[in-house]
């Protein structure tokens, strides 16, 4: 069995989309992330403005997900964000113990 490991998945949802939007979105994503990983915590930044802006917004929806899993999730996880209509950027990295 692989050794788990602890990451940090901080991602930005387009603000532009509406709060039902953006609920489904994050929906998602946390079903995602426990269906194949131990969620850690949940932290929901809510909108912020954007460092530059981004498709001409300068706001979005921050969410950063603490969670453990095996090394190959965070690779799936990162297609799936690169995918899905509506997420602006994401981050995931490994938290060193």
């Amino acid at each position: 069995m692989e050794k788990k490991a602890m990451y940090e998945c901080l991602y930005i949802v387009n603000s532009a989309l509406g709060e039902e939007a953006i609920t489904a979105i994050t929906d998602k994503f946390t079903a995602l992330i426990e269906a194949n990983a131990a969620i850690d915590s949940i932290n929901v930044w809510g909108n912020r403005r954007l460092a530059y802006p981004i498709e001409d917004l300068n706001e979005g929806y921050y969410v950063l997900v603490k969670f453990e899993s095996v090394p190959d999730f965070p690779a799936e996880l990162d297609r799936i964000f690169n995918i899905t209509d509506g997420i602006f950027r994401a981050l995931i990295t490994r938290v060193e113990e």
